[in-house]
Formats: C-alpha cells, sequence, structure tokens
C-alpha cells in the first residue's frame, strides 16, 4: 500500500530540531499541510519560517509533551483547527546518561512520560480520526536501541523498546484497516540529542561529556538524510524503517545473537560507555 502525504494534515512533534524539524520539511515538500508540535517555541518558530519560505503551510503548537493534561489540550486544538489530520509522527524524545542505579525514579519517569507515554496518548487521541480517512499513517521513531540495548542508556533503551512493542501491537490491530503503521529506527543520526541529554544525578559530568563528544563524532547521517529515507518508506508502505549503516548492522547483530549481543556491545564499549 502507498501512502500519499499530500493528502492532508501531518502532525509532527518534536518539530522544533533534528529530525523531527528535517522531517516536517521533507513533508511539506511533498504537498503535506503540517502541524508542528514541540516544546520549544522558538525552535518551531525556526521550523515554520522555513517550511514558509518552501512555500508550504503549517500550524505551531507549543506543547509540554511530558504533561498529561497539556496533550489532551493539545489533541483538543487539533481536533478543532485541523479537519483533515491523516499522518501522525510520535517522533519527540530526550536522552537521559547514566546507569540504571544512578538514575532517581524522577528522571525515569521524566523520561519516559516523553518517550513513551506522549506517543501512546497522542495516538489514542487521535486514532478516531485517522480512523475515518480513506488512507491514513502513524510513524513513530524508536531508535536502535530500540532493537538493542546499550550501559548507560536504561531509562532511553526502556522507552524505545516500549514503543517498539506499542507499535507492533498497534500495527497488528490496525491490520486490513486503513491506517498503517511504521516504526523507525535511526542509528547514528547527527541531531542535539545526545549533546543535549540530561546527565542523571551522581554521573560524573566531565567524564560523561567527554564520552559524548566522542560519541557526536560518529553521527555520519544527516538528519535531512533520515528524514528523506522516513519519508520514502512510508510512501512505499514500510512497517520498519532502518536508518544508517549502524542500525542495520545492530539489527542483524541481535538477530544473529540475541542472547549474547550485549557482551559483545560491552567489550567493544566498555561499561559506562555511549553505544
Amino acid at each position: 500500500m502507498t501512502f500519499s502525504f499530500g493528502a492532508g494534515t501531518c502532525v509532527v512533534t518534536g518539530a522544533a530540531s533534528g529530525i523531527g524539524a528535517a522531517l516536517a520539511c521533507e513533508l511539506a515538500g511533498r504537498g503535506a499541510k503540517l502541524a508542528l508540535v514541540d516544546v520549544d517555541g522558538a525552535g518551531l518558530a525556526a521550523t515554520a519560517e522555513r517550511i514558509a519560505r518552501m512555500g508550504g503551510r503549517c500550524h505551531q503548537y507549543r506543547t509540554d509533551l511530558g504533561d498529561a493534561q497539556a496533550i489532551e489540550h493539545l489533541a483538543r486544538e487539533l481536533a478543532k483547527e485541523q479537519d483533515d489530520i491523516h499522518c501522525l509522527v510520535n517522533n519527540a524524545g530526550v536522552g537521559m546518561i547514566g546507569a540504571i542505579e544512578q538514575v532517581s525514579m524522577d528522571e525515569f519517569e521524566w523520561l519516559v512520560s516523553i518517550n513513551f507515554w506522549a506517543a501512546v496518548r497522542l495516538t489514542k487521541a487521535l486514532l478516531p480520526e485517522l480512523k475515518q480517512r480513506p488512507a491514513a499513517h502513524i510513524v513513530n521513531v524508536s531508535s536502535i536501541l530500540g532493537i538493542i540495548a546499550a550501559p548507560a542508556q536504561g531509562p532511553y533503551v526502556a522507552s524505545k523498546f516500549a514503543l517498539r512493542g506499542f507499535s507492533e501491537t498497534l500495527a497488528a490491530e490496525l491490520h486490513g484497516t486503513g491506517v498503517g503503521v511504521s516504526v523507525v529506527y535511526p542509528g547514528g543520526v547527527s541531531t542535539a540529542i545526545a549533546r543535549e541529554a540530561r546527565l542523571a544525578r551522581g554521573v560524573d559530568a566531565d567524564a560523561a561529556r567527554r564520552d559524548l563528544e566522542q560519541y557526536e563524532k560518529g553521527l555520519v547521517t544527516s538528519a535531512a538524510d533520515a528524514a528523506r529515507m522516513i519519508a520514502d518508506g512510508v510512501e512505499r508502505g514500510k512497517t520498519r524503517i532502518l536508518i544508517g549503516k549502524d542500525a542495520k548492522r545492530a539489527d542483524v547483530l541481535q538477530r544473529l545473537m540475541p542472547a549474547r549481543y550485549m557482551s559483545v556491545l560491552a567489550r567493544r564499549l566498555g561499561a559506562g560507555s555511549q553505544p
């Protein structure tokens, strides 16, 4: 089944920067109207300006996706102002560095509320509208760390594995309807998520920042390239979209060594290092 972004409005979360901003612009170039969602108002305005220069159309919704009530309000606003929503991209995400024993429960809950619960809440709120469309699509952006785990990334890994499970269940339940589901697994995409990752209390900040600087040197896929691959994959009806050679290698490693891949990674990375 093929999908046309130009047939209606696409809601994109995390649209102020990184993959979200690049994907919003990519979809605008393919004829979509955009509803841009992010807590960063200045970043949203910058993305909207880029889309306007392209001749595209968009609305901005400054929303804290870690707040359940804010998401309810967002859903009401979208229902009131957008009558042709046919695509939802749950892209918003945050990072955190720290071993599981170093991460407090409030830090863990903060990350999962944005990376996982926001996608669940917004999907459930918009699903009735999406099901009314002749063709609709939900795009959930997981991660390479939704395929394999890595040390010092416990909350992030948990949230991305959860999003993968939610998405695959949703796809099974929607099979045969007009609503498709794609899960995206980006590898090393050059965005600010690692640089802006929160450090858990108790983490050695200087050491963590040095590790992050080294990690960022391996982010070889541009956000624009990732956005193009996502859009192409959705248009072709792909349910699983791997972004970058590193994501593809991780997928192969997990398939070949499902019980032993972590020992391979641990030797390569060293405990506490970045993926």
